[in-house]
């Protein structure tokens, strides 16, 4: 071997080990987090695990226990999707106002209780239709819920910015977000089985049970020992008091004061940045507001059988993917990345043009979630880490805005979709859904060129947010 090609060799070694290390150091000093980052990250796989659960049968129990059509169905769902991040942007305040032990808490809470309305309204009465009997006591669990959630996910990214050193912060993102999903594919498990026994109400009473699970991992991990002892290990570890939260620092009225002279859509590039995300996240909505009809009456077999499966998919290669990437990609531009992950998430739409065959809509889910992977995570360590000291909660919730369009705009229209391209009790051979999911990838793909033609104004305000 001439000393060329050993010099060569060394260097693709060092090469490998420079990778491995890259990927696998964020995941070691992550297990080191805090017993009260341990809460937050068990508390937020069961929440991820009840929300989506609910989420994938939702329209289906307006279909069958309200006796509602797909167009009125979507809209309910759309209603407690659209709600709880309209709900974000007025609550996230309250987690910067009473910590985020109590959020946690008092979010767990509130939802409990929507979820046993949600479980028990059918048994309670047999009255069917729009705003009577069952859809009554619906809509009262989804208001609970609303309020419950509008301060739950403001409350963990607070406390990952709170908890969390700058060095370790991007990985704390990355894994909250990647658990949630992990507790979202944990459905496609669990709710078949419970399903065929007990019925939809039977898979709902086991979530609300679930979130019982939750507000006890809060009560006993997240308590203000472990969350002062937290603190302390981060201001020890960066050297520095300057990141410590304080959440008594200025009186009401100042705090307030001090929301509205920082108020984020001011900026006029952060507005068009969240904004112009709208068109690729149609595609999060139709994972709950499309896909588990098309599974279930586009398909035949094992797809249509366990369309739940299929629907939480997504999550569990979310689970997987998005710490991998998140530790190859940390020192990349942001905005680059978001436009690149956009791209790779929108672009496979079209393969279900193709019309409704298994090996396609497991290379749609598995691309979209490579570039869900990519950008989403970013997205929300950025509006989390560009908040001002005290108002991440309200960041949070501001920066989440277009995600309640989004969710609004989508129902609006996903059951006329379905009505036409994917009807109830058509036969699938009969189904047309190459049309739909055509104008679907066309919506998409907006984001990715939005953003990329924006690209010279856009990367002035970014340039600072590189990891």
């Amino acid at each position: 071997m001439s000393e060329t090609q050993s010099t060569e060799n060394v260097q693709k070694t060092n090469i490998f080990q420079q990778t491995i290390q890259e990927v696998t150091q964020p995941f070691k000093d992550l297990f080191k987090s805090s017993m009260a980052m341990w809460g937050i990250n068990i508390s937020y796989l069961l929440e991820g695990l009840t929300y989506f659960g609910v989420l994938s049968l939702l329209a289906i129990y307006f279909n069958n226990y309200v006796g509602l059509n797909d167009i009125n169905a979507d809209q309910m769902v759309g209603i407690l999707t659209a709600g709880i991040t309209l709900s974000m942007l007025f609550l996230g305040a309250a987690v910067d106002l009473i910590g985020v032990r109590k959020a946690f808490i008092i979010s767990l809470s509130l939802m409990l209780i929507g979820r046993i309305f949600l479980a028990m309204g059918p048994d309670l009465t047999s009255v069917k239709g729009l705003w009577t009997g069952v859809h009554n006591y619906a809509m009262i669990g989804i208001l609970w819920i609303v309020l419950g959630y509008g301060i739950y996910q403001p409350a963990a990214y607070a406390g990952v910015k709170q908890l969390m050193t700058a060095k370790n912060s991007a990985m704390g993102y990355a894994m909250l977000y990647a658990i949630m999903n992990l507790g979202g594919f944990l459905p496609g498990i669990i709710s078949p089985p419970v399903r065929k026994s007990f019925g939809i109400l039977g898979v709902f009473w086991v979530y609300a049970a679930l979130t019982v699970a939750g507000i006890l991992a809060v009560t006993l991990l997240i308590t203000k020992k472990a969350i002062k002892e937290a603190v302390n290990r981060k201001d020890v570890e960066e050297g520095s008091e300057e990141n410590k939260e304080s959440e008594e620092e200025m009186p009401l009225k100042e705090k307030i004061k001090y929301y509205m002279k920082n108020f984020p859509l001011k900026d006029m590039r952060f507005l068009y940045f969240i904004f112009v995300l709208i068109p690729v996240q149609t595609l999060f909505a139709h994972n709950w507001l499309t896909l588990p009809q098309y599974c279930s009456r586009a398909f035949t077999g094992v797809v249509s059988d366990n369309f739940e499966f299929f629907v939480n998919l997504n999550p569990i290669m979310i689970f997987i993917l998005t710490p991998m990437i998140a530790a190859l990609t940390i020192k990349r531009n942001p905005y680059k990345m978001m436009i690149a992950g956009t791209l790779v998430m929108a672009s496979p739409t079209f393969l279900l043009t193709l019309g409704p065959n298994i090996y396609t809509l497991f290379a749609f889910l598995f691309i979209m979630t490579i570039g869900e992977a990519m950008w989403q995570p970013r997205f929300l360590q950025w509006v989390a880490e560009i908040a001002p000291k005290g108002m991440t909660g309200i960041y949070m919730g501001i920066g989440q805005f277009p995600w309640f369009l989004t969710k609004v705009v989508t129902s609006l229209y996903a059951g006329w979709f379905l009505m036409h391209y994917c009807p109830v009790g058509v036969p699938p051979s009969q189904t047309h859904t190459e049309t739909m999911w055509f104008i679907y990838g066309l919506i998409a793909v907006i984001s990715p060129i939005g953003l990329f033609l924006a690209r010279k104004w856009m990367m002035k305000g970014f340039k600072t947010t590189a990891s």
